[in-house]
């Protein structure tokens, strides 16, 4: 039996299909949460010139080799976009499994660099920095986490061929996420 498409994905009231208009639409709300919390950070950052000390005590080559990973996986998002449009749907998935990969390594790096931090005891209660930098970094992760789990249902979808058109609405998320951890990166581990 054959299911027929959701009404959603067949409209475009506005000459762009619903889909895409929806995730612009995430994606704006999310600029507005991710740009209220740094200019927050910035703020006080200017503030309080003693952040710097705190800031001494984040490594950046752990930031930037995650840096590296989010830019790879933006990388295979663009090539999984890419086969969705050729209808290559298996190959989609299977550079969508690559992407995920990404998501996760990042999150290992990140969990082993918390550990590190945490253990030293630059902790979210230590001072006003390390509360930002955990805030911060925890919403970038609770991103990259529901970007990963919503990759791996559409790349289920695409590997059959179903849904194509939503390997790029994933690869517009994914890439708001590296975009957010490129403001990120220079903020709390490169301005020391």
């Amino acid at each position: 039996m054959a299911f027929a498409k959701p009404a959603a994905t067949l409209r475009s009231a506005t000459g762009i299909p619903t889909g895409r208009l929806a995730v612009w639409w995430l994606l704006a709300s999310e600029v507005v949460i991710f740009g209220g919390l740094l200019g927050t950070y910035l703020m006080f950052r200017l503030g309080h010139p003693e952040w710097a000390d705190a800031a001494a005590h984040t490594n950046t080559w752990i930031g930037a080799f995650n840096t590296l990973v989010l830019l790879t996986s933006s990388f295979t998002a663009v090539l999984a976009h890419q086969a969705a449009e050729r209808g290559d749907g298996k190959t989609a998935a299977k550079l969508l499994v690559l992407t995920i990969g990404g998501a996760l390594t990042f999150l290992v790096v990140k969990g082993a660099e918390w550990t590190i931090e945490i253990t030293a005891g630059y902790t979210i209660t230590a001072n006003g920095f390390w509360s930002f930098y955990y805030t911060a970094a925890g919403l970038h992760a609770l991103h990259v986490i529901a970007g990963a789990i919503i990759m791996g249902i559409i790349a289920a979808d695409a590997y059959r061929g179903r849904e194509l058109q939503r390997v790029e609405l994933i690869g517009i998320y994914w890439h708001f996420v590296d975009v957010v951890w490129i403001f990120l990166f220079p903020l709390l581990y490169i301005a020391k």
